[in-house]
């Protein structure tokens, strides 16, 4: 008998390729998946609840896999952490779940955040896990411009020409911008988004804070359902998957 469960994982999305295996270089999903093999000696598959790009970090990502092996949750994520060091992934929580529990399908909603630095002097703690704007964003702008994207919208103009999503019909439920020190930090909940949407959304809300753009502007961008529209991809590092509801 195989047992399903699911774990929590917080990662530095800096010296992977991205969540999902691919042949060009090391994975998240490849990582924890030899790191259970080492401790189990069972080849499993990990299903993540979302695939995060190449720089992007989780907070609070969720997967699941089945084991054959009898053990405790506890047992799981020690025995996981210990594999993966030094990489920089943490297994936060393990519990055993119901048999077709699916991390992908079954999630409810998925948060994410992304942090600005506006600030002149450029970072060094946070390098490679902010992104760095050194003139001063009008985020009382930003934040009356993000209003127009909340709902059920057609985001084509928020749409990586590689996603592989069936429809650019997504139901953004909150879309929050608000100052921490001289950090603007970007919320989107959602229950599932689009390729580069949190990140394109993002490109096009700085125009705004620069003072280009105004919310009449957001506003026709995203009825022209034209990815050319819309303003530049933000960077990646600045981007987290927070948590997953399910």
């Amino acid at each position: 008998m195989r047992n399903r469960w699911k774990i929590t994982i917080e990662y530095d999305g800096q010296p992977f390729v991205g969540w999902q295996r691919q042949k060009n270089g090391i994975t998240v999903q490849e990582a924890i998946e030899n790191a259970i093999h080492a401790f189990s000696q069972e080849s499993v598959t990990l299903y993540g609840a979302g695939r995060t790009d190449s720089g992007v970090h989780a907070l609070g990502q969720s997967a699941h896999f089945d084991l054959s092996c009898t053990t405790s949750p506890d047992t799981v994520r020690d025995a996981i952490n210990f594999h993966l060091r030094p990489l920089p992934i943490s297994i936060l929580n393990v519990e055993k779940t119901y048999a077709n529990f699916h991390a992908r399908v079954d999630a409810i909603a998925r948060h994410y955040k992304y942090r600005i630095l506006n600030r002149r002097s450029p970072p060094t703690i946070d390098i490679g896990r902010v992104w760095h704007i050194p003139h001063k964003l009008d985020i009382v702008e930003m934040a009356d411009a993000a209003t127009t994207l909340i709902g059920k919208h057609d985001f084509t103009s928020f749409r990586a020409a590689a996603c592989q999503a069936n429809s650019p019909v997504k139901t953004l439920m909150r879309l929050k911008i608000y100052k921490v020190k001289n950090e603007i930090h970007i919320e989107a909940d959602a229950r599932s988004f689009l390729h580069h949407q949190v990140r394109n959304m993002v490109g096009t809300l700085r125009l705004v804070g620069e003072g280009k753009w105004c919310r009449a502007d957001v506003e026709r961008i995203l009825a022209a359902r034209d990815r050319s529209a819309a303003g530049p991809t933000a960077p990646a590092e600045g981007l987290y998957l927070t948590s997953v509801d399910y």
